[in-house]
């Protein structure tokens, strides 16, 4: 069986998506994009400084429509038995396997940046990655202490990263180094993502996922915040409204997938990030670059 991954936030990188846009469906969905935003995404992925791809309006759309539109012009190609989506990369992933439209798709993680951006203004807070610690160790040092820091992404094992205040996240580095952590390293983001302080951010968001439509997928998509095959569109909805707040469980979500048949993990979007998670979850598994015209063995 063959599982469609999708990369999220940090993905991003200049030029990305160019070679697409000689592509027809490609073309119209870009320019299609451009008028949903209000502003040439296309040519800041194209040609844009690293400064301008980190801005929040243009990041997280950006990383959106590279994967989509990738998805959208394989054609024939892109048959998906499993899809899922690292944090932005569900909604990417919810689209390319027609649970979502592609301008519902836009609009909320358009929605989704923007809350997230408030949210990040109203307390200041940061993430840390945390390496070489078991995650029931890394759980229950940050359930301690007082302020708030929770264990945020389950990316592989032997590293996740921790979220929330400041304060928080100093204290737990300090606590998880002296347990026998190889590193806590802060890392440069806005905010404390997939934390209890993206609570206003989640308010926002819930209220455009609820007005939206979603359809069941074409194949089952394994969610952030509950790693099993799920094809209900309302239980769909509910995953998508606690995943601001709630944490990624991609550890599990790739162990989860390979249990259920998982032959062969194909990653839709830039970079190659989520390969390298996957052969840190299980070294024999075969991982690939979607291309147009092919795929790029890892």
């Amino acid at each position: 069986m063959k599982a469609y991954i999708f990369p999220g936030q940090g993905a991003q990188f200049s030029g990305m998506g160019k070679e697409l846009y000689e592509n027809e469906i490609a073309k119209e969905l870009f320019e299609k994009a451009n008028e949903i935003i209000g502003f040439r995404i296309s040519d800041i992925m194209f040609s844009g400084t690293d400064e301008e791809l980190k801005e929040t309006k243009v990041t997280q759309p950006a990383i959106f429509l590279h994967s989509v539109i990738l998805a959208k012009t394989l054609g024939d190609h892109f048959k998906p038995d499993m899809v899922a989506g690292h944090s932005l990369g569900e909604f990417s992933a919810l689209v390319a396997a027609s649970a979502l439209s592609f301008e519902d798709g836009l609009r909320l993680v358009i929605t989704r940046a923007n809350a997230m951006q408030k949210a990040c203004e109203l307390q200041p807070s940061t993430m840390a990655a945390i390496l070489g610690l078991a995650d029931d160790v890394v759980e229950r040092i940050c359930g301690e202490i007082e302020e708030v820091v929770v264990a945020a992404n389950y990316n592989c094992p032997g590293q996740i990263v921790i979220s929330g205040s400041i304060e928080g996240v100093d204290i737990a580095c300090q606590k998880l180094t002296e347990a026998g952590a190889k590193r806590a390293l802060k890392l440069n983001v806005g905010g404390a993502f997939h934390s209890p302080l993206m609570e206003p951010a989640r308010v926002e968001l819930q209220e455009a996922i609820e007005n939206v439509t979603v359809l069941s997928p074409v194949c089952p998509i394994y969610q952030n915040v509950d790693p099993v095959p799920n094809t209900d569109p309302a239980k769909i909805k509910a995953n998508l409204i606690t995943q601001l707040t709630g944490a990624v469980k991609w550890t599990q979500t790739i162990e989860r997938m390979i249990a259920d048949g998982a032959a062969e993990f194909v990653e839709v979007g830039p970079g190659n990030v989520l390969q390298g998670l996957v052969k840190k979850v299980n070294r024999a598994t075969p991982t690939s670059s979607a291309t147009t015209s092919a795929t790029t063995t890892a």
